[in-house]
């Protein structure tokens, strides 16, 4: 068995009634949930390369899936990405469900409307994501053992699905912010440019969020966590694992027959001039990082290796250079560039076009030919050609960075190489080539490394056994704690802040209160407020705020239920997980700008402070003192004026999402209002919302151009009538604009 039975049968007790009505598997069989977020994902025929967000990452999840889906311990492999209907890519990314193997299957979920758009561009739509997976899950008949996100993106969706819902979350990085942005200002690029291009700030804070919700990252390379996490604020070495990729072996494998009769052979014979020669192979996407220029020079400048080899570029696809994204285009540029700077024509092969069967071809067409295949990347966290090209007996030459490290050591297969040093490039190449007593040592080594080290089997055996530990510790949050009493079903709610949002115009707020009032059977009415329970009771007696449904203090730390206040308890452990109040307090005591407010203030799960913004650090930096020493925490800017810090299981997001699965409400069908940094997580995703126009500032600026986040016109509870209206909240309940 993978865990014990025992242990097994007490986390099935506790989640009987989890989100989803989860039913006892009879099989023990475990449910994984993977989630990567971008690209073009989809079981047959991946378009790898075609972009810079369809690579080795869209491959590696699919085949992740599949072999996992081959195990007898696991019962189901969901792979969750984005549902994409768009004219410009192929309609089986429309599909709502593409099944892979008996087990496994991909899911694909609405994000960020229906185009192909990178990865760069989706940062804002993430929370829909959360949203429809949540809705998602609520129809499964029980829920995952594990979710497994997939670069920063899926960093920021498992992270919030992990902390509503008590899931265990593993994490693969693939590529690191911190590392892209520290590579790209070498590159000569200012912070705005790189800020403007690549949505950095976002990233890394979404891969801070990621490490601190995590309970096993996994990566490729020990050079990895040493030299790349360890960038990190929540760098947390012994929850990281080494556990190298896969490959499939019955894709990659060495030449069995004649290959030259193939497409692949047809696509680079026309370039060659002596095509009998040995083949120098290079493959990889059009990015800078691959450094193929590079390769180009090294090759151009050895009269002796172009005597001895051809050169085979497979650069991804294209029809029309012009039609390629900038970065790429720049790159294709280059590359033309640099075989007419050298006259290599007849020398070099850099086809338009291959499918993916040709790839494994490509690999022992080189083989075949006695040749080499180089991978001179100028960083590279892992290198899953060079896996491939040992799999189909064909020597590697490598970038002495990264993953290639670790290959090389565990397989004896090829040599490192600077990818600075174009001398030193063309020098390796042709030690091999001319020592065949070498070549064929290189070959057999790969081939036995490859299957001790990086098959699919040797991979997901490690993986299971990693999820051990956190699948016997889970506790997932259950569903339906608390019964619906005494009115009946509604269907829509509206969530409201007390101050600087709902009170603050006398006239408006009595309209406001005559509307709920009258319209009580219809919709639940709450309150989402950073007070605690006495202070918001005493503000709304002071002001004429009938009791509400429902009651959510602290910032979300506290869900109280009308009509006798019932505390939600199962919701008060959910939050108290990981926190430490009074470290927290004493790692904060002393920052300067911060004051801690009086003991009616604080409460159990929240920590507050007075902030003077002259004088302290901004709330990046207290964020990074938290995660540096290990809080998993949230931490809020309130009015201008608050910090609060609360555990990272707590938010007004949270707990509304939480009382709309116990009260089964949509929702799209939610009205949230906000008016503070706050509020910004129960505001994104797929409620309705608004900011009254007294609150357009500075901490919710950014929302501005989020779908369904209506900006009144009117201030206080006038602004939350506008948006009543706006979003015909008691009749179709829905946003005009979309």
């Amino acid at each position: 068995m993978l865990y014990d039975r025992n242990v097994s049968s007490r986390r099935r007790a506790g989640r009987n009634t989890g989100i989803g009505n989860v039913k006892k598997d009879e099989d023990d069989k475990l449910y994984l949930m993977l989630v990567s977020v971008h690209g073009l994902i989809r079981g047959e025929n991946m378009e790898l390369g075609r972009d810079a967000d369809t690579g080795g990452q869209t491959k590696y999840v699919v085949e992740l899936a599949r072999a996992l889906g081959e195990r007898p311990e696991v019962g189901r492999v969901d792979l969750l990405t984005r549902h994409i209907d768009d004219p410009r890519v192929d309609r089986d990314y429309a599909e709502p469900v593409e099944i892979l193997s008996d087990k496994a299957r991909i899911v694909r979920l609405k994000c960020c409307g229906t185009e192909y758009v990178p990865k760069e561009e989706l940062w804002d739509g993430l929370d829909d994501f959360v949203d429809n997976t949540l809705e998602y899950l609520r129809a499964q008949p029980r829920l995952p053992d594990v979710i497994h996100s997939h670069y920063a993106d899926a960093g920021h969706v498992g992270a919030r699905l992990s902390m509503q819902m008590g899931i265990p979350l593993v994490h693969t990085g693939h590529s690191l912010g911190r590392v892209k942005r520290r590579r790209l200002l070498a590159g000569g690029l200012s912070r705005e440019q790189i800020e403007s291009r690549y949505r950095i700030k976002r990233r890394i804070e979404a891969e801070e969020e990621t490490l601190s919700a995590a309970g096993l990252v996994i990566t490729s390379t020990a050079q990895e966590i040493e030299s790349q996490y360890g960038m990190y604020n929540y760098y947390r070495p012994g929850q990281m694992r080494v556990i190298s990729p896969g490959t499939d072996l019955s894709r990659f494998y060495p030449p069995r027959r004649d290959e030259w009769a193939s497409d692949a052979a047809r696509a680079i014979g026309p370039f060659l001039s002596a095509p009998a020669q040995p083949i120098i192979m290079a493959l990889s996407r059009p990015d800078r990082r691959k450094n193929i220029v590079s390769l180009i020079d090294a090759y151009g400048q050895s009269p002796e290796l172009q005597r001895r080899a051809n050169l085979v570029l497979v650069a991804g696809n294209r029809d029309d250079i012009r039609d390629l994204d900038v970065g790429t285009r720049e790159v294709m540029t280059d590359i033309l560039l640099a075989i007419d700077r050298h006259n290599l024509y007849g020398k070099v092969a850099y086809p338009k076009q291959h499918s993916p069967d040709d790839v494994p071809v490509f690999y022992r067409l080189a083989a075949l030919s006695g040749g080499v295949f180089i991978n001179p990347a100028l960083t590279e966290p892992f290198g899953l050609t060079l896996i491939e090209a040992a799999a189909s007996g064909l020597p590697i030459v490598a970038t002495e960075d990264g993953g290639p490290v670790d290959i090389i050591d565990n397989c004896r297969n090829g040599v490192l190489i600077s990818p600075l040093d174009l001398e030193g490039i063309a020098k390796a190449v042709i030690a091999i080539l001319d020592d065949r007593a070498a070549w064929e040592r290189y070959a057999a080594n790969g081939l036995d490394g490859v299957s001790r080290h990086y098959s699919w089997q040797a991979h997901v055996g490690k993986y299971l056994d990693e999820l051990k530990p956190l699948i016997s510790k889970a506790e997932p949050l259950p569903r339906h704690t608390t019964p619906v009493v005494g009115r009946a079903y509604r269907d829509r709610a509206i969530f409201t802040d007390l101050d600087h949002s709902l009170i603050g115009d006398p006239e408006s707020l009595g309209a406001f209160v005559d509307l709920i009032r009258t319209r009580k059977r219809e919709a639940t009415f709450g309150i989402a407020t950073r007070r605690r329970l006495k202070s918001a009771l005493r503000m709304m007696w002071e002001n004429n705020i009938p009791m509400p449904d429902v009651l959510i203090t602290g910032l979300g730390t506290a869900i109280h239920y009308a009509p006798d206040l019932v505390e939600d308890r199962v919701w008060s452990h959910h939050v108290d997980h990981l926190w430490h109040r009074d470290e927290v307090r004493r790692l904060l005591e002393d920052v300067p700008g911060l004051t801690r407010l009086p003991g009616a203030e604080q409460d159990k799960f929240r920590l507050s402070f007075a902030i003077d913004h002259e004088t302290a650090p901004d709330i990046g930096e207290i964020r990074s003192l938290l995660h540096q020493n290990e809080q998993t925490v949230n931490v809020f800017p309130s009015y201008g004026k608050y910090l609060d810090v609360v555990p990272a299981r707590a938010s007004k997001g949270f707990a509304l999402r939480w009382f709309a699965d116990q009260r089964e409400v949509p929702l799209e069908q939610i009205l949230a209002v906000g008016g503070a940094g706050a509020d910004e997580d129960i505001m994104r995703g797929n409620t309705l919302a608004v900011v009254a126009a007294h609150r357009h500032h500075e901490e919710l600026s950014e929302l501005k151009n989020t779908k369904r986040i209506y900006f009144a016109r009117k201030p206080y509870a006038a602004g939350i009538l506008e948006a009543i209206d706006y979003y015909d909240f008691f009749g179709a309940c829905r946003d005009p604009e979309s």
